[in-house]
């Protein structure tokens, strides 16, 4: 797969899941394209619930992933590789909540609780574990996880301290009625009876930041192993995606792409999944890209 000069046939167009956000909002849109490498978006509102397509079925030739699971995936040898670029980052903290009315938690109040979680394995859970266990010693496996699916890659089983609640359970509700103690809830709802269970999430955040030199990435853009070996692709979708961020005024402080600014970043995340026991090998930097992928800035 090679972009074409004037004499070559009309290029094939990649096959993309891609959400709207303001890094991708001109290309996700059509504002933004390219001649030289057409990308046709899959009818998806919502890209995560794609995922499971995306790693276990290769649907698509570019993909947003949660990162968490491009790291599951990889290590078990998914045929998909890191293109250096951040969808969004954010601090997970603010998305576990507990019922005020019933009982307000705090971090050190966790142990022996419910936790309800869509799956165990999704980013913004594996996150919010790692850094209640940085900041306040809280041990994920003191707790109880009450999920509702299973997470994207498959034969990846749950730890003994989670178990799954009816098809039909609903977190809110779930919270609400006093089935879990505490909950990871995206979007978190307007209502006045929920109540963040870390009660500084801002300052939390920053200090774990600031002492990891790190970043709680959500989600990236995995590519196929085909367009990851094909170093003129790569190097296209990298302007694509960098312009797109750039006519959004994103800062690239903020939303930095390039393998080597997003070192610290990609440590962190491998870490924090490697001491949950969500990878099925030990990973490295390095073995998230090809060559083609790693000079990318």
């Amino acid at each position: 797969m090679t972009l074409p000069s004037d004499n070559l046939e009309v290029p094939i167009p990649l096959s993309t899941l891609l959400g709207d956000y303001p890094t991708t909002h001109a290309l996700r849109t059509g504002a933004l394209k390219s001649a030289a490498l057409p990308l046709v978006f899959a009818d998806v509102a919502v890209p995560n619930r794609a995922f499971k397509r995306a790693v276990r079925e290769l649907e698509f030739d570019v993909t947003e992933l949660a990162l968490m699971t491009f790291l599951m995936a990889r290590s078990r040898d998914v045929p998909l590789y890191l293109l250096p670029v951040v969808v969004f980052a954010r601090n997970p903290l603010p998305y576990l909540v507990c019922d005020r009315e019933r009982r307000l938690l705090r971090p050190d109040d966790l142990g022996g609780c419910r936790i309800g979680v869509r799956a165990y394995a999704t980013t913004t859970a594996v996150w919010i574990r790692a850094l209640l266990r940085d900041r306040f010693q809280v041990a994920f496996d003191d707790v109880k996880w009450i999920t509702l699916e299973d997470g994207h890659v498959a034969g990846v089983p749950d730890p003994p301290s989670a178990s799954r609640a009816g098809s039909s359970a609903h977190l809110v509700s779930m919270l609400r009625d006093g089935a879990v103690d505490a909950a990871i809830i995206d979007p978190v709802p307007n209502e006045p009876w929920l109540a963040e269970v870390v009660p500084d999430p801002a300052s939390t955040y920053a200090a774990w930041r600031k002492q990891h030199g790190a970043r709680t990435l959500n989600h990236i853009v995995a590519v196929r192993e085909s367009v990851a070996r094909d170093e003129p692709v790569t190097r296209e979708l990298f302007r694509l995606f960098t312009e797109s961020r750039d006519l959004a005024g994103v800062e690239s402080r903020a939303m930095p792409f390039g393998l080597e600014d997003n070192r610290r970043n990609l440590e962190a995340a491998i870490a924090a999944a490697s001491a949950q026991g969500l990878l099925a090998r030990e990973l490295t930097v390095a073995g998230l890209v090809t060559g083609a992928l790693a000079s990318l800035t």
